[in-house]
């Protein structure tokens, strides 16, 4: 029998089970109206709720309207609302074409003849190092596969499509090591680097991860299909536009930041001078995840952007599976080096040195962080063994 309390708690848990379900609606067809990466429709959805902000920018509502709306629900001086209105004004020219034409049911029809399904943030499977892509981050995935077994620590391995037999060589030599020592290995399913560390962490019975530019039911490129399906049936492909979708140059460039936040370092195998491994280098070194690149000859074209990386870039120079493994924070008999740090714990580092100490005031100038935020990562780091408080400030062990 039913009790009142009861009915009172079944119709709060069917209330909630609407508004999950509207809110995921509407979260997949944000993904069909803006583009990955979209800072303008993350803060938007974060602030009102995906089903709401859909809602305001279908009505018809105007830039002033939506921001009045807006600043309701997040602390915004008067100085910038004309800013917001910009901002948003700039975001309905870029999604009108889309509002009201995005078929949330055919994605669906495609995803389930591919076996894909959706996930949304605080989804128990949704990757949380996403997450530190702040207002860059996805809105929401197309999945393939297992993301559950995938190993707490994984490389990206990326470079050159047009790869020489020595960056193939290095690629296979890298990835199965990695396997080796229990890592997973992610990149973009592309000709060349790419498709090498997939097949050679396949080959091992390693965990990989292919993060695609278009649907997961778009297998790009074509004659990578065969590979791709095997990424599918035993790791996992990860897209953030819906089934149907096809990749376009600017999605490529987006889908490399995916590539490098779901990876704790990046290595860069092979790479020509504007290569756009670069592109997925520059999104980790923004990150504060370690980076690292495979020097080649220097006579080769191929290894340009690695050796620029080098000198330009603070990457760290690996030759083998122990150096890319020691990157990850992984040593060679397999144990844990160093503790997984968030973006905040790494740039606070950043600011530090281990010859003079520094205080909170100086490390949360230099780093950009607020006061609290430095004090709080200070004292989770002087747990971890990696800082100290002296008389005079911190100081990096």
């Amino acid at each position: 029998m039913t009790t009142p309390d009861n009915r009172g708690k079944n119709a709060c848990a069917g209330e909630k089970l609407r508004d999950d379900d509207a809110e995921r609606v509407a979260r997949e067809q944000w993904l069909g109206i803006a583009e990955p990466g979209d800072s303008t429709a993350h803060s938007l959805i974060g602030a009102l709720g995906a089903s709401s902000a859909l809602d305001l920018v279908s009505s018809g509502a105007s830039a002033r309207d939506i921001v009045d709306v807006l600043v309701k629900h997040v602390d915004a001086g008067a100085e910038l609302i004309d800013d917001l209105v910009a901002l948003v004004g700039d975001g309905l020219k870029r999604w009108s074409g889309r509002i009201g034409v995005t078929d949330v049911d055919a994605a669906r029809r495609s995803a389930a003849a591919c076996d894909a399904r959706f996930l949304m943030p605080g989804d128990s499977e949704w990757p949380g190092s996403f997450d530190d892509l702040g207002e860059h981050a996805p809105l929401g995935l197309w999945v393939r596969g297992q993301l559950g077994t995938f190993p707490e620590r994984s490389v990206a391995l990326v470079g050159s499509r047009n790869s020489t037999g020595y960056g193939e060589h290095i690629t296979v030599e890298i990835a199965s090591g990695l396997v080796s020592r229990g890592l997973g290995v992610v990149s973009g399913a592309a000709y060349g680097i790419d498709g090498n560390a997939h097949r050679a962490a396949l080959a091992s019975n390693g965990e990989t991860i292919a993060i695609l530019a278009g649907g997961v039911d778009r297998p790009y490129p074509a004659g990578h299909s065969e590979l791709i399906e095997r990424i599918a049936a035993r790791g996992a492909l990860i897209s953030e536009v819906p089934c149907g979708t096809p990749p376009t140059k600017w999605r490529f460039l987006q889908r490399n930041r995916l590539i490098s936040a779901l990876a704790t370092a990046t290595v860069v195998v092979e790479a020509g001078w504007r290569s756009g491994s670069l592109n997925t280098a520059a999104h980790a070194a923004t990150l504060g995840r370690p980076l690292g690149a495979v020097p080649g000859p220097v006579t080769s074209a191929t290894s340009a952007g690695c050796h620029r990386l080098l000198r330009d870039s603070g990457a760290t120079c690996v030759t083998t599976a122990d150096n890319v493994a020691e990157l990850a924070g992984v040593g060679a008999d397999n144990d844990i080096l160093q503790p997984l740090r968030d973006w905040t714990q790494t740039r606070v580092l950043d600011a530090m040195t281990s010859r003079r100490p520094r205080s909170v005031d100086e490390i949360a100038a230099l780093s950009g962080l607020d006061h609290d935020s430095v004090r709080a990562c200070l004292g989770a780091l002087d747990v971890l063994g990696d800082v100290r408080h002296t008389a005079n400030g911190w100081l990096m062990s």
